[in-house]
């Protein structure tokens, strides 16, 4: 079906192109009619919805374990409790976690001591880029097969919680010698798998503080024994439970790379994309689109950080729009809300969006990492200070909105430089000055080290380098260096398009696939530059209308969008690049598509 619409269409492209007595179909309306159809796709098939559902338990340590005993007991005073699980591992093995707790704890493993602090403590969390890690290193000395861990925990009143988790590996692309151990009840027996299906631990309680029933309970050795009470507070009557389960928001239908209206930069940038092409088109639905993907999050804030901060569930659906410090969740997921209030006078809820953008533009001056002595916005991941080309559009897009959106002049004129300058201070890391073309990302610790030129990279590159072309004043004393630094990018890439329009998800390498969203920043960039006079015409509008026409194949009457490369890590193993997971649809590649096609819009119909 793919195959012979794309052939009918490109038909009908060619007869318009022929045609002078046709004018509503014309040439230059084409590309318009063809993103339309990505958005009213994305108009029928986006819910705005959270559905609820029972949270369930992650055994292979992927999430971190939270036992909140405050929340399941509701007590308030001081008290002891008893939590269990076990650890299968397929051998014996060193196995490090991370623990933290408040006030008292100790913990068994296989019924030794292996843990043990007294007194008032708080607990703390550190919210990175990708994990929270907690403070405290414990090695466990599993043995093969099930390994059983008693914690006892104790409050003073306040905070009543046990945190463990295995420490955050970054993002790395890690090579396991050793299988991950499990955590849960699934091997324990006279447990029911629907209880195990519930949650990964057992506990009792509350005990009064120092009950000599805790040791009573602590020396039964491996086996648990279902079906015994024992007193509890106030001689209450207390046996094995399971901690309370929570019933979570999620968004309808998850996938594996997200849903078109999860939080993150690609989702935010299909809201920007949809915003743009209701300007361009004069429909005023997929503007309506982006005020709802924008509404919809803005309106759930206080719903995460209710599951995130009260549910503890740390990984929760959307948990990343809370102070996550990294720019794939706040500057790019930002755009559609600057944009808004740039370009709306006034709407019921800007009080909300200008609180929201204030924070956001607090943390594009002041907060976000940025390289020691450079300008340019930095990584700890996978290594600290890390450079990604990705995020020239992470941020620079938004420093772009921000020169816009400010009143100050003195502000105005700080984000705008400050854009200017990041685009050419990326270069010092990411960019190969022989083959002009950008590296994934650049490593600290080994500077040296070569990564592959993968396509949507160097996509996010020169989108950002052209973000700041359009705004920047030609006077400017960056512009002529800037340009001159695209112009260098679009000669490189325009070497290396496949004969069928396309480039290779490796730039370099023919032997990874074609691949779409790449493509389409590389042909809106260029239509871009041809409509904007940095380009000439002559020799790059056919460069960008064979991209074109070669993305069209790849899209479906009903809006569907074929062979866009999953999301990808770092790394220097080319085949990463090579063997990375397409998907229909992910919006890494249609929010680019529909850029491309609102550029060669403009290209067409503006013949300077």
């Amino acid at each position: 079906m793919k195959k012979s619409f794309s052939a009918l269409l490109f038909l009908f492209i060619q007869l318009q192109f022929l045609s002078a007595n046709t004018p509503n179909f014309s040439a230059i309306n084409q590309p318009l009619e063809v993103v339309k159809l990505i958005g009213n796709k994305l108009i029928r098939e986006t819910p705005f919805q959270y559905k609820l559902e029972i949270s369930q338990p992650k055994s292979n340590f992927s999430v971190l374990e939270c036992v909140d005993f405050g929340r399941t007991f509701m007590l308030g005073k001081p008290a002891g409790a008893l939590a269990y699980t076990q650890i299968y591992s397929e051998s014996a093995q060193n196995f490090v976690v991370e623990i933290e707790h408040n006030d008292g704890c100790s913990i068994w493993l296989n019924n030794e001591l292996v843990y043990n602090k007294s007194g008032a403590k708080s607990i703390q969390l550190n919210v990175e880029e990708r994990d929270i890690v907690l403070p405290q290193k414990l090695t466990l000395s599993l043995q093969k097969g099930t390994n059983d861990l008693f914690v006892e925990s104790n409050t003073f009143g306040k905070e009543w919680k046990f945190y463990m988790q295995t420490p955050g590996d970054g993002g790395e692309i890690i090579t396991e010698t050793t299988q991950k151990p499990t955590i849960g009840l699934s091997h324990l027996n006279y447990v029911d798998k629907k209880v195990a299906e519930l949650s990964n631990w057992l506990v009792m309680g509350p005990f009064e503080l120092n009950s000599k029933q805790l040791e009573n309970v602590l020396q039964f050795g491996n086996e648990i024994t279902f079906g015994k009470m024992y007193a509890g507070i106030d001689r209450q009557p207390i046996t094995w439970t399971i901690p309370k389960v929570e019933v979570v928001g999620n968004v309808i239908n998850p996938l594996l790379w997200g849903t078109n209206y999860n939080w993150n930069y690609h989702n935010g940038g299909m809201a920007w994309a949809m915003q743009t092409l209701a300007e361009v088109s004069n429909e005023k639905k997929y503007d309506d689109w982006a005020t709802n993907f924008c509404n919809f999050h803005i309106n759930s804030i206080l719903f995460i950080d209710y599951q995130v901060n009260t549910l503890n569930k740390f990984k929760s659906v959307n948990y990343q729009i809370l102070n996550t410090p990294l720019l794939d969740f706040t500057l790019a997921p930002a755009l559609p809300f600057i944009y808004r209030l740039r370009q709306q006078a006034d709407f019921s809820n800007k009080a909300d969006y200008q609180k929201y953008i204030d924070k956001i533009i607090k943390y594009a001056k002041d907060e976000q990492l940025r390289f020691p002595g450079s300008n340019i916005y930095t990584r700890t991941t996978p290594y600290k200070y890390t450079t990604w080309v990705d995020d020239m559009f992470m941020g620079i897009p938004f420093l772009i909105q921000a020169s816009q959106y400010v009143s100050d002049k003195k502000l105005k004129e700080f984000f705008l430089n400050d854009a200017a300058k990041q685009v050419l201070e990326f270069r010092k890391y990411v960019w190969d000055k022989d083959a002009n073309l950008y590296m994934h990302a650049n490593y600290s610790e080994r500077p040296d080290a070569k990564l592959p030129y993968w396509s949507r990279a160097n996509g996010w590159g020169i989108w950002a380098t052209t973000e700041v072309l359009k705004i920047l004043p030609k006077s400017n004393p960056y512009y002529k260096e800037i340009l001159a630094h695209y112009r260098r990018h679009v000669a490189a890439l325009v070497k290396l398009q496949a004969p069928s329009g396309f480039w290779h998800n490796v730039l370099n390498r023919t032997d990874s696939k074609e691949e779409v969203s790449g493509t389409a920043i590389f042909t809106m960039a260029i239509a871009r530059g041809v409509a904007n006079g940095w380009l000439d015409r002559k020799t790059y509008e056919p460069v960008a209308i064979k991209a074109w026409n070669a993305l069209k194949t790849e899209i479906e009457p009903d809006g569907t969008v074929h062979k866009i490369c999953m999301g990808t890590m770092c790394s220097e193993d080319v085949n990463y690049y090579i063997n990375r997971p397409y998907f229909d649809n992910d919006t890494h590649g249609t929010f680019a598509v529909i850029f491309a096609g609102i550029e060669m819009n403009n290209m067409l119909n503006n013949k300077k």
